[in-house]
């Protein structure tokens, strides 16, 4: 895949992490070659994470994100500094900037806390060396945690001068190098030659003249299978399976239309939908097919969080805001209260709800989709995704996970 084609989600994710004026921006566009972020010398440039598609080598696509100060002042800072864990969360591999001669500041090493219990590779970069004698070296390493390895858990650069960059890309090779992702969307369920019959439907919220990241990254697994994909609208189903003269392997649908193209398809043929193929992907299925069977011990006056991974143009924005609200309401037959996030938004304290209801999070990468799940496990709320509940709104459920029995 061209670099320009690889989506965000399956690029690897550097943070640059660090206090205000330690060098962060300046230490990434070193990094990347190219004057990405703001530099300057007032403290706190960088107000908004700043995200950057591009080809890193020895390493491939990456994302770069360079993040605002995490000692920021005042109730806008503290609101920048937020922002700067949230990063966190979809972090594969944490770039840590320090200034040499300030040393390890308390906020330095709450963040590092953060990255260890998070689990995520990171480096300490030791920036602005040229300003340094060799005392004050001797006196900056002597604050870093025990244990501390040169080379491997810390490094010296010089934003400015450039030196020690080398050594930091190929130390970030060897935290990225995530090994090449077996698992399939659907390819391991087919043999070359089946049929799959993907129902797309064609509505306002479907962009003009193309098909959305799951469908193409469906369709791209099922070639790479050597199967036959043939894309339908919703109306074609019978005709088109009586055409085939074949029976499909597996019929996949858009979970807006699952009621209608389940009862157009024939019982022996496989039927699933992308949101779950998604899940099972993503490695959540189990997880969010408990969170839907939470619909049934729903109360009056329960909150339900609505949480999409698009922003701007919501694709899925009526089907969030307005469709799934209606449906849960007449399927629990219970008085209950909505709340909707989209985007990188999504609330830290989630103990009001009863239940959290997502998108398939086709924008979110991996990382960041676990991280939501696993925010929901620790705070004890069930978590489940649009195309889980609806299948089993329509009673379809059970049917829709029979190909992954």
């Amino acid at each position: 895949m061209g670099m320009n084609q690889t989506p965000a989600a399956e690029r690897v994710h550097i943070g640059f992490f660090g206090k205000r004026n330690a060098g962060k921006s300046s230490v990434m566009n070193k990094v990347t070659g190219q004057d990405l972020a703001v530099v300057s010398d007032v403290k706190g440039t960088t107000t908004d994470p700043v995200y950057k598609s591009m080809e890193l080598l020895p390493l491939g696509p990456v994302v770069m994100m360079d993040t605002p100060g995490i000692d920021d002042e005042g109730e806008l800072g503290s609101l920048r500094v937020k922002k700067s864990y949230q990063v966190l969360n979809k972090t594969d591999a944490a770039v840590l900037v320090i200034d040499g001669k300030a040393g390890i500041s308390r906020e330095d090493q709450a963040l590092l806390e953060r990255i260890r219990k998070k689990n995520i590779p990171s480096i300490l970069v030791l920036n602005k060396r040229d300003t340094l004698t060799q005392e004050e070296v001797c006196q900056t390493i002597s604050g870093l945690p025990e244990g501390y390895q040169e080379g491997k858990d810390f490094l010296w650069v010089s934003a400015r001068e450039g030196t020690g960059i080398h050594e930091l890309k190929e130390r970030l090779a060897v935290l990225a190098s995530t090994e090449e992702n077996q698992k399939k969307i659907v390819g391991d369920l087919l043999s070359p030659g089946d049929f799959v019959v993907l129902v797309v439907p064609i509505d306002k919220a479907a962009p003009k003249g193309r098909l959305i990241l799951p469908q193409q990254q469906t369709i791209r697994d099922i070639l790479d299978a050597d199967a036959v994909s043939v894309v339908i609208k919703e109306d074609r189903i019978q005709e088109t399976l009586e055409s085939l003269g074949k029976k499909p392997r597996l019929v996949i649908t858009d979970s807006q239309v699952f009621g209608r193209v389940s009862r157009d398809t024939p019982k022996e043929i496989l039927l699933t939908s992308f949101s779950i193929l998604f899940a099972r992907y993503k490695g959540n299925l189990e997880t969010v097919v408990e969170g839907a069977r939470v619909l049934k011990k729903l109360k009056d006056g329960d909150k339900i969080l609505i949480s999409e991974g698009c922003t701007h143009h919501r694709q899925c924005g009526d089907i969030g805001t307005e469709k799934l609200p209606a449906w849960i309401r007449k399927y629990t037959g219970k008085d209950l209260k909505f709340s909707f996030t989209s985007g990188t938004e999504f609330p830290d304290e989630l103990g009001e709800y009863s239940l959290i209801v997502h998108c398939g999070g086709c924008m979110l990468n991996e990382r960041e989709m676990k991280y939501r799940l696993s925010c929901a496990g620790d705070q004890g709320v069930p978590m489940t995704n649009y195309g889980i509940i609806i299948a089993y709104m329509n009673g379809i459920l059970e049917r829709s996970l029979e190909p992954f029995s």
